[in-house]
């Protein structure tokens, strides 16, 4: 997931992978090299470095590693609202979730000896 994400968010603002990698402090001998590696998924980058990455490309960090679209969508939403809009939808998100609140899954129980 990480590696589509990153070539996606990394096309979307326009950079190449030299650019972006430079831009995170790798070095710059070797960065569009490690970005390439990163995007074809050959190799993983750090959570440090990621976290660098989300900032450049103005994207939280966790959307790099949500599988789920849906979730991905609205962590990208909610990360560019503005600050005051924010808290009003954290209370309505959390009343529905009193209203309907969600399935809870059994866990499986260990088989008696």
């Amino acid at each position: 997931m990480l590696a589509h994400r990153l070539k996606q968010a990394r096309l979307s603002v326009g950079l190449s992978q030299e650019k972006l990698g430079k831009l995170a402090g790798i070095d710059p001998m070797s960065a569009s090299a490690r970005m390439n590696q990163y995007e074809r998924g050959k190799h993983s980058p750090d959570y440090q470095l990621m976290c660098r990455v989300a900032e450049i490309l103005n994207t939280p960090v966790s959307w790099f590693y949500t599988e789920d679209e849906e979730l991905a969508r609205l962590q990208e939403v909610f990360y560019h609202l503005d600050p005051n809009v924010r808290q009003p939808l954290l209370v309505q998100a959390e009343s529905l979730i009193a209203a309907h609140p969600p399935l809870v899954k059994q866990m499986p129980t260990e088989p008696a000896h």
